[in-house]
């Protein structure tokens, strides 16, 4: 009964299993080869200047790198904000 099991049932899918991702292995490099003009290109990051001052956003208390801060002027004071909606609430509140 082991015998049967291991002969007939587990070496056909082990032979099978390998065989698959030997050739997968084959022809997704053969692909890649020749095809390199459509990989995907990584996503741009933003240039923003890493570490630097930390402001603290006047609505939500986050603090946020001043050189990724969105800015606004108000009374001649310069105000830092993590996103464009806290810059939006200061203007209900201030």
């Amino acid at each position: 009964m082991l015998r049967y099991l291991i002969l007939d049932i587990l070496l056909p899918l082990l032979v099978f299993a390998l065989l698959r991702s030997f050739l997968r292995g084959i022809f997704q490099t053969r692909r890649d080869v020749t095809r390199p003009s459509q990989q995907a290109s990584p996503p741009s990051r933003p240039n923003v200047v890493a570490g630097g001052e930390l402001k603290k956003d006047p609505v939500c208390g986050t603090y946020v790198s001043a050189g990724a801060s969105v800015t606004r002027t108000v009374n001649g004071e310069l105000l830092h904000f993590c996103s464009k909606e806290c810059r939006d609430k200061y203007r209900v509140v201030g």
